[in-house]
């Protein structure tokens, strides 16, 4: 199923097994809080029993530790979580804490 998902902080793309889900290119983990992004990720995987989330970073330019926190239990919840275009320093996080291991990251062009 294709969901265009507007209102909220998060722009769903597709859902059901396979979750795709960004920012629209914008910076939103500066402007909105992360409690706000945890809530909407966390019903988006649990209402469409998301097996893999695909995360469009695009724009964004930093990570809260707690937005990672959440991918981790994400992940740990047996969800396959990719990233697509992670800034520099959000990959060189990723890589000081090796979340880069257990999340696949890409790099790709996508129009806005």
């Amino acid at each position: 199923m294709t969901v265009q998902q507007q209102g909220g902080i998060l722009q769903v793309y597709h859902s059901g097994p396979l979750c795709v889900a960004g920012f629209g290119g914008r910076d939103v983990l500066d402007t909105f809080s992360v409690k706000d992004v945890r809530d909407e990720l966390l019903e988006l995987v649990q209402v469409q029993q998301c097996e893999t989330l695909a995360l469009d970073l695009t724009g964004v330019k930093l990570i809260p530790s707690g937005m990672l926190g959440l991918l981790s239990s994400i992940r740990d919840r047996g969800v396959e979580i990719h990233l697509y275009n992670p800034s520099e320093d959000i990959r060189e996080v990723l890589e000081i804490t090796r979340l880069d291991q257990f999340m696949q990251l890409h790099d790709m062009e996508i129009p806005y």
